[in-house]
This record gives structure tokens, C-alpha cells and sequence, in this order.
């Protein structure tokens, strides 16, 4: 008679089948009830609603909503492609957002339908899904099926979204619009429908973004096929010009070029002056060496590891010896916190060659791969990771435990990543590199491991390019630290988390004020 693991291993066979088929959500016919009790008793499955079921972990803790959020979208496709047939796409507002990059988990996404009943089907984790029975269903030639989702084409989305989105999703908006490339594009729909307001909404966009020849035309030809038009500016606020000279860029390129943009604001109305890049740069490099042990027991706790102060200071003395202690060489808290040290040595070197003026931007592009190689050599060489975590940027979709924000796709980071440093080497503040950093680091999250490390590495030593000493954020500010970069994230919000940056960092040159090791 077989055992209970191996009557599990019967089913995660059949489980592994469908999954090595790219599927990762199924409905209560594809396993027999044997199997899918089996599989939901043991974690490896969860019931999204009756007669639907996702690939779960059966490590994950109670309420995390990590399976759920990376199979969101494609259960959105299976439930209404099995309900709706083909008769169904994302709201305009919704395409918009996915032609634009914009991967957040919706708190309720909206679907237009043939025959839906306007009701709202309440999802795991207070997400939603809302079928409208629309009375002007789009046509089959503006509905696209982009990363298996079906949605509205580019230009039927710009002609039938509201009009207040473009005030209440303004990066949106302009990466969207960013991405027609040529008036022609846009006009077909318009004339077609006669659509002389959206016309004047859309020229009035395209000049606030800097394109008034495509915004002349517009007018222009409205007005030739016999259409009043009245031109206006959907924004209702001042954009940059930042897209005139991005439109080929992806999307995500754009999004980073915008955020950073429009928050830069906020950092530096929250931020104490700079003290400036300090003359004794030996005494601030002690002080960074005085505060090492602190800020790696924090940063690794922060992302989860069992680290006390005794293993890393023992670390730190080079009496950690994996050849004659098996448990230095097996546990993983060990090994990351050896890692850290590693990385934290690098790290030490680019701040040396920050604080003697060299470029911050240049150096932090040149050196943060050395940093991540670092990080997690200890744990490869033991074989707890495997080889190709040291090549560098991911190649793989990742997902943060808790975080409605995904992450872009892979396929982004090679392009952002150029982008993310360049913006930060034409920062003129230094608080600003700091924090925005810090953020859109962990946005891209172009690593598969280590982005919070990585993260906290790169904003001290931007602090240090405008003379602000090392900071730590303690483990005890993990909650309010997490929900601050998830605004940012989620709602473009980066006001908490420049606030709560800067406030570490007043308090941490409070502490340092009365002797003052660092003036310039």
C-alpha cells in the first residue's frame, strides 16, 4: 500500500505536467477530487473561488499574497475566457495602464463585456473583478491579446478612457501616448468616430508633452474632414519634456524617467541641507566602519534572516571558518551575513572613491555589480544558490512578498537600468540620488535576490556624495518602511518615504553633530 508522500508525489507529477506547461491557475476539472484535495492539504494548491484553483507554496505564511499575485492575470484570462468567450477585454482605463508598463495588482480591475451583469466578484487578498455589460462593445479589430490578456488596441484605449484619466494617472498617460508614434496612428479612430472632443483632449495631451506638430495635425485634420475642434490639456498640471526625447524608449524606461521626474520635488522639500562632501575622509570612513555591524544585523533582518551581532562581528574579525566548522559552512544566516561583509568591503572602496570626487552616478554603475557578486558568493560556493545568481541581472519574473507592486518584466531591466543611472548622474542632489535611488532600485528590482541590500548600499552612498553620514534603518521601522516604498510603488506617493529617510538621517547627523567628524 502506498504511503501518504508517495501518493503526493502522484500528484505533484500531475501538478508538474500542467505547470512545465506555463499554467499556474486551473479550474476543479483538470485533477480528479483525489488529487486536488491532495494537493490543497499539502500547499501546493489554493482556492481562489469556487471551482478555481492557483499554484501555491506551501512555504509561504498565512495571508501572503505571493501566489496569488503572481497568478492574478492569468486567472483573470481563464475565468472570462471560460464565461465570456471572446466577448470581453479590459476597460479602456485598464489597457491604458497595461500598454504603459504599469504591473501594479489592481485593487478591483474592470472588464467590458457582451453579456456581463454588471456585478462585482470579490477576489483574494481585497482584489475585485467587475464585469460591465458595455452597450458599445469595441469591435474585433481593436481588441489585442498582449502577454496573453486580451485588452483594448493603443488607440481605441486613448479615444474611449475618460477624461479624467489623464489627470488622475498622468505617468500613464504620457508613456501611453508616448508610444504613438506618428498622429496617423491616433487619427483613423478619431475620424472614424467623429470623435471632435477626444480629438481636442488628445492634441491638447500631445502639446502638453512637448509634441505640437503631431498636435497641429491633429487639429488640422479634424478640422479639414469638417469637425469643430476645440483643443484642451487633460493634465491639469505642468508635465516635463523629458518624453520629447524618450519616445523610443520601453515603456519602463519612460515610467523611471517620469517618476523620478515629478518626485524629485518632494525629496528635496524633506530633506536637510547637505553638509557637503567632507576634507577628512578618513574620519568618515571610520565612522562607517564603526556602524558596519549595526547596519548589516539590520539590513539582513530586514529581509528575513536570524543574524545576531556576536556571528557578524565574528564574521567581521575573520574568524568565521567554514573549513573547520560545519555550521559556519551549512547555515544560511552564516553565509548571508558573511556575503553581506563582502559586499559591504566593496561598497567601502566606492565610497572612498565618491568622497574623493569621483562622479557618484559613474561609480555606482561601475561598481554595483561587484557589490551583488559579493553578496551571494559565500551562499553559491556552498551550494545553497545556484552559479547563475552571479551573472547579474535576472532573467526571470520575481515577485515581493506582501507587495501589490510587480515588478517589470526581465526583459525591462536591461533597458531601465542604463536609464536608472544615468538620472541619477545628472542629479545635482545628493539627497535626491539618495531616495530616488533607493526607490526605483527596488521598483526595477533587477536582481532575482538582494534587491533591499543592493538598495540600502546604493542610497548610503549617495548620502555620502553630499556629505550626509551613513544611516541605518533598524528592523523595528521594518512595517512603516515597507508601506512607505509600496506607496511610492503602488500610488506614486513618494512623499512617506522621503519623509521617513530623511528622518533617519536628521537623527543620524544629530548623533554625529557634536563633533562634527565630517565638515568640509
Amino acid at each position: 500500500m502506498s504511503t501518504p508522500n508517495e501518493k503526493l508525489a502522484v500528484s505533484l507529477k500531475l501538478l508538474k505536467i500542467e505547470q512545465d506547461r506555463g499554467l499556474h491557475v486551473f479550474q476543479s476539472k483538470d485533477f480528479s477530487r483525489v488529487h486536488r484535495d491532495r494537493l490543497v492539504a499539502a500547499g501546493f494548491m489554493k482556492e481562489v473561488i469556487k471551482g478555481w484553483y492557483i499554484i501555491s507554496n506551501p512555504a509561504e505564511k498565512t495571508g501572503e499574497s505571493t501566489a496569488w499575485y503572481a497568478s492574478f492575470h492569468e486567472f483573470v484570462t481563464g475565468y472570462c475566457n471560460v464565461r465570456f468567450g471572446n466577448d470581453w477585454y479590459l476597460s479602456p482605463e485598464a489597457s491604458l495602464q497595461r500598454h504603459a508598463g504599469n504591473t501594479t495588482i489592481p485593487r478591483q480591475l474592470m472588464i467590458h463585456t457582451k453579456t456581463g451583469s454588471n456585478n462585482n466578484l470579490t477576489l483574494k487578498f481585497e482584489t475585485g473583478l467587475f464585469d460591465y455589460r458595455s452597450k458599445d462593445f469595441a469591435s474585433g479589430a481593436d481588441i489585442v491579446v498582449k502577454e496573453g490578456i486580451r485588452l483594448l488596441s493603443l488607440p481605441a484605449s486613448l479615444v474611449r478612457v475618460s477624461p479624467t484619466f489623464f489627470a488622475t494617472n498622468p505617468i500613464d498617460a504620457q508613456i501611453a501616448l508616448s508610444q504613438i508614434a506618428d498622429a496617423s496612428e491616433i487619427l483613423v479612430k478619431l475620424l472614424e468616430g467623429g470623435n471632435s472632443v477626444v480629438a481636442g483632449r488628445i492634441a491638447g495631451a500631445m502639446r502638453a508633452m512637448g509634441r505640437a506638430n503631431e498636435s497641429d495635425r491633429i487639429v488640422r485634420t479634424m478640422r479639414d474632414a469638417g469637425y469643430a475642434v476645440t483643443e484642451s490639456d487633460p493634465f491639469q498640471v505642468t508635465l516635463t519634456s523629458l518624453l520629447t526625447l524618450a519616445r523610443a524608449e520601453s515603456a519602463c524606461a519612460i515610467r523611471i524617467r517620469l517618476m523620478w521626474e515629478s518626485m524629485r520635488g518632494e525629496v528635496i522639500s524633506a530633506f536637510p541641507p547637505a553638509p557637503g562632501v567632507p576634507d577628512d575622509v578618513e574620519s568618515y570612513i571610520a565612522d562607517v566602519d564603526d556602524r558596519h555591524i549595526e547596519d548589516a544585523y539590520h539590513s539582513l533582518s530586514i529581509e528575513g534572516y536570524r543574524v545576531t551581532e556576536a556571528l557578524i562581528a565574528k564574521i567581521a574579525s575573520g574568524k568565521w571558518n567554514p573549513e573547520e566548522n560545519s555550521d559556519d559552512k551549512n547555515d544560511r544566516n552564516a553565509l548571508a551575513a558573511k556575503g553581506y561583509h563582502q559586499a559591504f568591503v566593496e561598497v567601502r572602496k566606492s565610497l572612498s572613491s565618491i568622497l574623493e570626487r569621483s562622479e557618484p552616478g559613474e561609480v555606482i554603475r561601475r561598481d554595483h555589480h561587484d557589490w551583488y557578486r559579493k553578496l551571494f558568493e559565500p551562499s553559491v560556493m556552498s551550494g545553497i544558490l545556484e552559479a547563475k545568481h552571479l551573472a547579474g541581472y535576472r532573467s526571470w519574473p520575481v515577485f515581493i512578498r506582501y507587495a501589490r507592486h510587480v515588478p517589470p518584466s526581465y526583459e525591462s531591466v536591461r533597458d531601465a537600468m542604463p536609464v536608472f543611472f544615468d538620472l541619477i548622474s545628472k542629479e545635482p542632489q545628493a539627497a535626491v540620488r539618495a531616495v530616488l535611488g533607493h526607490f526605483i532600485f527596488v521598483y526595477i528590482h533587477p536582481y532575482g535576490d538582494g534587491n533591499g541590500r543592493m538598495a540600502r548600499f546604493l542610497m548610503n552612498a549617495m548620502l555620502a556624495s553630499g556629505g550626509y553620514p551613513w544611516t541605518v534603518i533598524h528592523v523595528e521601522d521594518r512595517d512603516g518602511y515597507m508601506t512607505a516604498l509600496e506607496q511610492a510603488s503602488v500610488n506614486e506617493n513618494i512623499k512617506p518615504f522621503a519623509d521617513f529617510i530623511s528622518t533617519d538621517v536628521q537623527r543620524q547627523m544629530d548623533k554625529v553633530s557634536a563633533v562634527s567628524p565630517f565638515r568640509p
